[in-house]
């Protein structure tokens, strides 16, 4: 649930980003828009960035549980307030603090590895990416239908009502009191945090990345190897961020890119349209983590499944832009198939990662691993809308260029950088404990 708490206020944004900064008129063009949509998209991971090898390390000294239930009052906090949003800048900066004072995510990738057995980490990391697939579902649901309700059911919501005047904050308001019962809830999680001397004094979090130690029976605790010269987990590591980078710029691209008006390439879509797609694209990645996934890992192992679906994904994502060419009942069913399949390819990739990266390190180092993950994966993701929205402005004012004119030239740099990422799985580079 924890996990939900955290996919929520990210997978919601998407199908109504591009109308909020619309109606913000920051944007001198209709081109511009997605500029500034990548900007809010950026400011929450570029927020998480600063803080998550903190995070982490907070995780290893006094337990997962406190990290859990405060990042989760924080997206009752901070969602709300985004939600709420007058200008450009109130959103810019409330979403910043919400990834600069949530250490979710890493703290529960240490929590499942912990709760499984070495034999199902599969599973363990498979629920962990299935309850980001709810997410996926719901998220997206919860935007596309509640975002502009005044608008959408004129009946229930009058224009002069607080859902009239903050035309998106009712999908907020929604995730954040979903995010209070799970913060509520979180108190009485079982600590997995074991082995561990209170009477330890607090490290840094560089020294904690430096030297993470294991304490036994009681006895003094033993200093381990480096985290930076784990070559095993800093390989994962970079690895993940470059999927990373690529999936959030897509995720960001997709949205912007369903939305814009078809002179520009795009489909014309609506908030709800947009939501559909992507709940019915969570739906089927649901059915998939909890159901193939342990299987083919089972026989494959995560470095076999994650090379197959970054080689998948690239024709796949050529094909979008003829995809745009379609209409009617031909667009929706294939842009659901095409969104489905990129999505379950994606998080093959992320899941067999997180294998790797927690099987690379010990429990009392796991915290601090997580949080370097999740540092290093910020940044690239804080890059992801941030370029993708630059990138995708830039290329709707090209539309007849000779050379990949239009969105054409966007899949492309996707697709550089998803073979990039593929490359990096093979030895030397990759390194498997």
């Amino acid at each position: 649930m924890g996990f939900k708490s955290s996919a929520l206020p990210i997978s919601s944004l998407f199908p109504f980003l591009y109308f909020m900064i619309r109606d913000f008129h920051i944007a001198k063009r209709e081109e511009d828009i997605s500029t500034y949509a990548g900007y809010v998209g950026s400011a929450y991971m570029l927020g998480r960035a600063l803080t998550s090898v903190f995070w982490g390390t907070v995780a290893d000294r006094y337990g997962r549980r406190p990290v859990i239930i405060f990042g989760t009052f924080v997206v009752v906090v901070f969602n709300t307030l985004f939600g709420l949003s007058v200008n450009f800048w109130m959103a810019i900066i409330t979403r910043f603090l919400l990834g600069f004072l949530n250490g979710l995510i890493g703290p529960i990738k240490a929590y499942a590895a912990e709760i499984f057995r070495e034999e199902y980490q599969a599973l363990g990391m498979s629920t962990i990416s299935s309850a980001w697939g709810i997410g996926l579902i719901i998220g997206p649901a919860l935007g596309g239908f509640l975002a502009q309700p005044a608008e959408k059911y004129p009946a229930a919501f009058s224009r002069d009502s607080i859902f009239g005047r903050f035309p998106y904050f009712l999908p907020c308001l929604c995730i954040s009191l979903f995010s209070l019962v799970v913060c509520i809830a979180s108190f009485w999680m079982p600590e997995t945090l074991h082995n561990h001397d209170s009477r330890m004094p607090p490290q840094s979090s560089y020294k904690a990345l430096e030297a993470a130690s294991d304490t036994k029976d009681g006895n003094e605790s033993t200093p381990k190897e480096s985290l930076f010269k784990n070559w095993p987990l800093m390989s994962s590591i970079i690895i993940y961020c470059v999927f990373a980078l690529h999936d959030m710029a897509y995720s960001e691209i997709f949205s912007l890119w369903a939305v814009t008006p078809r002179k520009f390439g795009g489909l014309s879509y609506s908030t709800v349209d947009v939501g559909e797609v992507l709940s019915i694209s969570g739906c089927g990645l649901l059915v998939f983590q909890l159901t193939l996934y342990p299987l083919v890992e089972k026989y494959f192992g995560p470095i076999i499944i994650a090379r197959v679906a970054g080689v998948l994904s690239i024709p796949l994502l050529t094909s979008y832009p003829y995809i745009a060419m379609l209409s009617g009942t031909a667009l929706s069913v294939a842009i659901n198939i095409a969104s489905l399949l990129k999505n379950a390819l994606s998080i093959s990739i992320t899941t067999g990662l997180f294998i790797l990266q927690n099987k690379a390190v010990d429990q009392r180092q796991r915290g601090a691993a997580n949080g370097l993950a999740m540092t290093s994966m910020s940044f690239f993701k804080a890059l992801g809308p941030a370029g993708g929205g630059v990138l995708f402005s830039w290329a709707q004012k090209r539309l007849d260029a000779s050379i990949l004119p239009g969105d054409q030239v966007v899949f492309f740099v996707l697709n550089v950088i998803e073979a990039i990422g593929v490359l990096l799985t093979f030895k030397p580079f990759l390194v498997e404990t």
